[in-house]
């Protein structure tokens, strides 16, 4: 008999599914939600799939994910969906896919790197790897592993 979920629809925001289960969490993180946060959210955990075995689902009231946030989870959750909630009804649903490039939102562990100094120059990394993500910062052009950035 397949399992039913009792969560409360979202009227408006977004919602992220497929997440590899255990990763939902980490997707709260990258969006900063937290302690404060005052939207409605769901955090939902180990939920049954026919695609992926377990999975994690982020429900969102009142919000819309940037480009950059889209990319951050990209990292660390490539194939799960977003879908965008108007009027509660799904009006956009995409794939979140590793993108080439990363340009601003994530901070070069090389600490001798121009990024990292008193100039004001954006961290770019370019994805040399999508799996597993293999990153090279554009300016001092190290190579490093996700974990290393993250």
């Amino acid at each position: 008999m397949k399992e039913e979920l009792k969560v409360k629809k979202i009227k408006d925001g977004t919602v992220i599914d497929h997440i590899k289960a255990g990763l939902g969490k980490k997707v709260l993180d990258i969006l900063g939600i937290g302690d404060g946060f005052s939207n409605t959210t769901a955090l939902l955990m180990n939920v049954p799939s026919e695609k992926i075995g377990r999975k994690d689902i982020v429900k969102i009231e009142n919000k819309t994910l940037k480009k950059e946030e889209v990319d951050k989870i990209a990292l660390i959750a490539p194939n799960a969906t977003w879908n965008v909630i108007k009027d509660f009804k799904v009006v956009r649903k995409s794939r979140i896919e590793i993108p080439d490039m990363l340009e601003g939102i994530l901070k070069c562990p090389n600490p001798k790197c121009i990024t990292n100094s008193n100039e004001p120059i954006k961290p770019n990394f370019i994805i040399e790897e999508k799996e597993p993500v293999r990153l090279r910062c554009n300016y001092c052009e190290r190579l490093f592993d996700l974990k290393d950035v993250l």
